[in-house]
């Protein structure tokens, strides 16, 4: 699945061994389009775009800040990353996982929401060790 709207073949040598996609790496967002999107995640009248486009840039940023394959952190159908350093999974179910839907990423991720308040409620499922993302959360500042 594709995870970042983009796609690039893999190739090996001068010729392409097959003809696989594999999703692009996820980039921080221009601030000129991240700012009235996140202004109307705020008020409310986000939409699919603004989800797509804050779940996306707003994980580029918790990789930044925590780079490794530990933890696998799931938004569908937006997108998912790797992020912590540690061991990393390739195939399968990771040892530590965290899913959540787009707003309530978008929330925790801006400091509109804390870890443990989207933990109580059900907002999130997280398992595994290291998998309580709390300590790298708000990636803004406000």
């Amino acid at each position: 699945m594709n995870y970042n709207g983009a796609t690039r073949r893999v190739f090996s040598g001068a010729a392409a061994r097959e003809d696989r996609q594999v999703p692009v790496r996820l980039r921080p967002a221009d601030p000129a389009v991240v700012g009235p999107a996140l202004a109307r995640f705020r008020a409310g009248d986000a939409d699919d775009d603004d989800l797509r486009l804050l779940t996306k840039h707003l994980l580029a940023l918790l990789v930044a800040r925590a780079p490794g394959g530990a933890v696998e952190v799931r938004v569908p159908p937006y997108a998912a990353a790797q992020c912590l350093q540690g061991t990393r999974h390739t195939r399968g179910t990771p040892p530590a996982a965290v899913e959540l839907d787009a707003p309530t990423w978008i929330a925790l991720a801006v400091g509109d929401l804390e870890w443990a308040e989207a933990d109580r409620d059900g907002r999130l499922q997280a398992s595994g060790e290291r998998s309580d993302l709390g300590h790298l959360l708000p990636l803004t500042t406000p």
